[in-house]
């Protein structure tokens, strides 16, 4: 089997100050998968920002325009979490271009994992909870224009429902949506997936996994899709300051794996995204994500 497409760009970090959401992550991450030998520097893919047109198949126009001409309102803002910045909107697009790319060599490359993105919060009409664009949503969109999927599927296991990804495909059965997360957590409001798992704070790893192993089967058994979009957000773990969930780093691994495996025994190509991670240390969150990315390498080679 060929080894996982992997995408980043240092076009991904913008400065937003001290915050939870850690920019450098990016960066950081690309060098662990390196330092473990996973694959060359080299051997990284470099996105193009996504196009106007491949945002407004998702985003509306005038959300957009906000963005670009930076206009957001002062609610708008405080909605996102971010501070603006025409380097956070370069990013976004940049960052969303990275998915599609990742999806798109998913196609050929059984996984295709883009360092970045997973930004499922954001809505058509706006951004939040640190999410402008919903990157995970413009790839599908994009890979379903260009004639390369019909059906997909959202394994979202970040800790936080995937609110703007569910919003977004709630009246399209082309795109199944699968959240499973800390139920008494952000967002308040949690708009239907087409199938949301809320667990109660402190939900440790074998209760964890052991829904998890029964529904990702059954979902892409009824579903058939015919890419798999993971939102592998990195805290689920138990040391997250976000987070209510109490996965260690090694049931972590094993959640990885059991999306990975599950798709591969049955050629279903996966894009991988990133999404939240807001360990204490952040080495531990760079280190679950370069986990999941060679989880993915590990399920190429067995």
């Amino acid at each position: 089997m060929t080894s996982p497409a992997v995408v980043h760009s240092d076009g991904y970090f913008a400065d937003i100050g001290v915050h939870v959401f850690p920019m450098r992550k990016f960066r950081l991450l690309r060098e662990e998968i390196v330092r473990r030998g996973l694959l060359a520097d080299s051997d990284i893919l470099v996105p193009q920002p996504a196009t106007p047109e491949q945002v407004l198949r998702v985003h509306d126009r005038a959300y957009v325009d906000k963005l670009t001409l930076g206009r957001l309102s002062v609610l708008e803002e405080a909605l996102l979490e971010l501070p603006y910045s025409k380097q956070l909107v370069d990013a976004s697009f940049l960052c969303a271009g990275g998915s599609i790319l990742a999806a798109r060599e998913a196609r050929t490359r059984a996984v295709g994992i883009n360092l970045g993105g997973g930004f499922h919060h954001a809505f058509p009409d706006h951004g939040e909870g640190f999410c402008v664009f919903n990157d995970v949503a413009i790839a599908i969109r994009a890979l379903q224009h260009e004639g390369l999927v019909r059906r997909a599927a959202v394994i979202d296991l970040d800790v936080h429902q995937g609110n703007g990804t569910a919003a977004i495909f709630r009246d399209d059965p082309s795109v199944f949506t699968f959240s499973m997360h800390d139920e008494d957590n952000y967002p308040a409001i949690k708009p239907p997936s087409d199938l949301d798992v809320g667990l109660d704070k402190g939900t440790a790893g074998a209760e964890y996994l052991a829904a998890l192993e029964r529904h990702v089967p059954a979902i892409l058994d009824r579903h058939r899709p015919d890419l798999v979009a993971y939102v592998a957000g990195a805290d689920p773990f138990e040391e997250d300051q976000l987070g209510g969930l109490k996965l260690t780093r090694e049931d972590l691994r094993r959640r990885d794996r059991v999306v990975f495996d599950t798709a591969a025994s049955r050629e279903i190509p996966v894009a991988a995204f990133l999404a939240g991670g807001y360990a204490l240390k952040l080495e531990d969150t760079v280190g679950i994500h370069a986990d999941m990315v060679e989880g993915a390498f590990q399920t190429a080679r067995a």
